[in-house]
């Protein structure tokens, strides 16, 4: 098919255009601004998070669908497309494994100063071997706290537990299923963060979950107890993560997503030997990003053809 598609992001990605083929004409956002492709596109693939409301459906009179790249659609505004008759499109289930992966990752690197470590190894001070620096947290044994017990936090779960980690979990609705089947415990978000010792935020963006830890929650937590952050960094408020970081109130965090996103590069956060970042790695394993590819193509092109988006986000 011919057909005028713009992709919101950072560039235009080699591994989408090769999917898309020929049938479509694509170009990126940044060139479109006050021309007439904008009225004339009939689709919009989100690469990264750019923000789609309704002031901007308004502005493309023939569009027909939105596909994001990734699961969360914090960005796009469901409900403007909905009211506009345009579905929208996202990647769910298939970066479960990637993402709880990456939680570990971060939970480990933090309790056992992997990063620390590796910049002290490779300065000019690491001379001979002293067994008395830099001593982690144990892992093993530890208790886990997940925030957000969905797809991606049973899966965190799962590679918890063979670390023989009691985990405990708070949602906004207990899940019976999942106690039975991996052997969680439902507690109150005040006691789960009471008395993990480490917090996993696994949960999405909405206007509940929106400054969800602040600095009262942080207090909460036990002074050796670190965060991590795979949800989206407005979940956090930045300005109290630094002060409790700062005054070693906790042990540390680890961050994959930050708000804002990236953070400034003179802001705060980044001087401080408590805290790991990583620049939103999530789902960034080849086998996941190639299948998100994959289902973004898929929703575009059923959009296109009006039959029902197979992976279609639904305006709750």
């Amino acid at each position: 098919m011919t057909a005028l598609i713009p992709i919101m992001g950072d560039g235009l990605p080699q591994p989408l255009l090769d999917l898309l083929g020929d049938g479509y004409q694509i170009f990126p956002w940044d060139e479109t601004e006050g021309s007439s492709a904008l009225v004339n596109s009939v689709g919009v693939i989100t690469y990264g998070h750019p923000r789609v409301d309704g002031a901007l459906m308004d502005r493309m009179p023939n569009l027909k669908v939105i596909s994001n790249h990734g699961v969360g659609v914090d960005h796009i505004v469901v409900a403007d497309a909905a009211a506009r008759g345009i579905p929208v499109g996202n990647t769910p289930g298939c970066l479960d494994a990637a993402t709880a992966d990456m939680t570990i990752a971060l939970l480990m690197a933090s309790a056992r100063n992997i990063v620390i470590g590796d910049e002290f190894a490779r300065g000019p001070e690491f001379t001979h071997y002293d067994p008395s620096i830099l001593i982690g947290h144990e892992v093993t044994g530890s208790t886990l706290g997940i925030v957000g017990m969905g797809r991606i936090g049973k899966e965190v779960a799962k590679r918890a537990r063979a670390f023989e980690m009691p985990i405990l979990y708070h949602n906004r609705r207990r899940d019976e299923a999942a106690e039975a089947e991996l052997g969680v415990e439902y507690r109150s978000l005040d006691d789960l963060l009471r008395e993990s010792d480490f917090v996993a935020l696994n949960c999405p963006l909405t206007s509940e979950t929106s400054g969800l830890i602040g600095r009262e929650q942080l207090e909460l937590m036990k002074p050796s107890a670190t965060l991590i952050n795979m949800a989206r960094g407005p979940v956090v408020k930045t300005d109290d993560l630094y002060e409790i970081l700062k005054a070693g109130r906790i042990r540390g965090a680890a961050l994959d997503v930050t708000d804002p996103e990236p953070l400034p590069r003179d802001h705060p956060l980044l001087t401080l030997k408590n805290l790991v970042i990583a620049p939103h790695l999530g789902s960034a394993s080849h086998r996941t990003r190639q299948r998100m590819l994959e289902m973004t193509v898929e929703n575009l092109a059923a959009g296109l053809a009006g039959t029902e988006l197979p992976y279609r986000v639904v305006v709750k």
